[in-house]
């Protein structure tokens, strides 16, 4: 494993902060390292001079990350309990960062179940330590009036508490920094309604804290001392309504003063759906981060820094945290963002190879198209694909396909993309997400749109026998029932004005591209 890896640092202090100098390096096994926090703790903990070791389902989806060298990374589920101890033995700490949100009604018993396997699993390896990172939640509220999101939050931190092993447990309320999904809602909401009509919560006391002072604590857990077993709260330095976010968000951001009008009629269902249309982040992500304020969350202790004594310029302030977040939107240098972890409930298959796979039929559209331009153009314009960038053929449909996802709780094409020319695997991609990249060759999409049935979308540039460059384009389609042999008739009309075009037009633009490069 090479050390000294320089750190891919989002929102992070200039310099290096004291973690021990000269402690002994520590076995870290980090879960969740394909989402927002773990994606960005991992080269925390190796500028820290520990030792990473990632446990994720699909191994694949960290290759393309900029520390992939510097980690070892072990195929593996939480709720595995041979995977878990395997990838635990000679561990040190451990980061519990995975929740089951989403992943259907009984998404609260496969936290506790997933919690549970994790613990034992850490006891029988000897571990010293989990750190676990969970939602604030507020003080002197039942645990039943709490929003499903918080109630399993708070069991996973007590199913940890409750184990033989240490175990350290921080609760955040809102997070800020790039790309999480509390800085989305916050900046779309903020940008693109200078007038809004707001549901209560808005109201409600936060207390926000940056992303970079998150990764601060997370890292500092690993050496707390070895007997200690709790929660800590952890926050920035003020207390804020998000009415109040908004308008410091405006200023900060040069807008004009924002007219909120918060009305009692918007239940958190119906703000989710609110936020769904306006924001990138779904209402199936959205309705959680709702649900999560209605109730105030402010810090009730700051013991954390008896332990972890915040260095000069930290916490980092609200405008401050902005700021950085801004920065690194406007540079196109956003680590992770909220959209890296898979959208739940989407499908996760790869794609079939066999025609009668699962004992059904694969219907495909196929394209091919010769192009007058070098195989290094035609990638340029392949990997650079959606986001901004567009889909090649008629906007007006990939839009209209794109707000039919959302209504019926899909993720539409809003996410975007986290960087606008360059893709790794497991990025998301408008309503695809990166199953497989071949730099210069193939780059193949699999759906996360809501679909009865699985699909996938693959962009190849190749030679052919004469040395010319080819795009070949396919897209794949296993229906799911009859709905989803009715779904491919339905809109297999439409294929060759969408996908035909796509082809035609990226064709073009790799051209057009290769005769302005002269």
């Amino acid at each position: 494993m090479r050390r000294g890896a320089r750190s891919v640092r989002e929102e992070s202090a200039q310099g290096e902060e004291d973690t021990g100098e000269g402690a002994k390096a520590l076995r870290c096994l980090v879960t969740g390292a394909s989402g927002y926090v773990g994606g960005r703790l991992v080269p925390e903990l190796l500028a820290a001079g520990h030792e990473v070791v990632c446990l994720a389902r699909t191994p694949a989806k960290l290759r393309d990350h900029p520390w992939a060298a510097d980690v070892t990374v072990v195929r593996g589920d939480v709720t595995d309990a041979v995977s878990v101890g395997a990838a635990l033995r000679g561990m040190d700490v451990a980061y519990y960062l995975v929740h089951a949100l989403g992943s259907g009604r009984d998404f609260e018993e496969t936290d506790r179940r997933a919690a549970r396997t994790f613990a034992e699993q850490a006891a029988e390896a000897g571990l010293r330590r989990i750190v676990y990172l969970g939602g604030l939640t507020p003080a002197g509220v039942p645990e039943s009036e709490l929003s499903p999101h918080l109630r399993s939050r708070a069991e996973v931190g007590r199913v940890l508490l409750d184990a033989p092993v240490p175990a350290a447990v921080l609760r955040a309320a809102v997070v800020i920094g790039s790309g999480s999904a509390s800085f989305e809602m916050l900046r779309y909401l903020t940008e693109r309604l200078p007038a809004m009509v707001t549901p209560r919560w808005v109201h409600t006391p936060i207390q926000p804290i940056a992303v970079r002072d998150v990764l601060r604590y997370l890292v500092g857990c690993a050496r707390l001392p070895a007997e200690l077993n709790r929660t800590f709260d952890i926050g920035g330095p003020q207390v804020c309504t998000y009415r109040e976010m908004m308008q410091r968000y405006a200023a900060v951001a040069g807008l004009r003063r924002r007219l909120i009008v918060p009305v009692p009629l918007l239940t958190p269902g119906l703000s989710s759906h609110w936020v769904g249309l306006v924001t990138p982040v779904p209402s199936s992500i959205a309705r959680p981060l709702a649900e999560s304020l209605r109730h105030e969350v402010v810090c009730q202790e700051r013991d954390i820094e008896r332990y972890l004594p915040s260095p000069p310029g930290t916490p980092v302030s609200f405008d401050r945290s902005v700021e950085l977040a801004l920065q690194r939107v406007q540079e196109a240098n956003v680590a992770t963002r909220w959209s890296s972890a898979s959208v739940p409930g989407a499908p996760s298959d790869p794609l079939p190879t066999d025609p009668d796979w699962a004992g059904g039929s694969l219907y495909t559209d196929e394209r091919e198209q010769l192009v007058d331009a070098s195989s290094e153009a035609l990638w340029q314009v392949i990997e650079s694909i959606g986001g901004e960038n567009g889909w090649y053929s008629l906007p007006l449909a990939w839009a209209v396909r794109g707000q039919l996802d959302r209504l019926v709780g899909g993720v539409g094409l809003r996410r975007g993309r986290r960087d606008s020319e360059r893709l790794r695997v497991g990025d998301s991609l408008d309503f695809w997400r990166v199953e497989e990249i071949e730099r210069g060759r193939l780059l193949r999409l699999r759906a996360e749109m809501r679909l009865p049935g699985l699909a996938w979308l693959e962009l190849r540039s190749v030679p052919d026998a004469r040395g010319r460059t080819v795009y070949q384009q396919r897209a794949v389609f296993h229906p799911r029932g009859l709905a989803g042999q009715a779904y491919w008739w339905g809109v297999s009309p439409f294929h060759g004005v969408v996908f035909g075009g796509m082809a035609r037009n990226i064709a073009r633009e790799a051209e057009k591209r290769e005769a302005a490069a002269g």
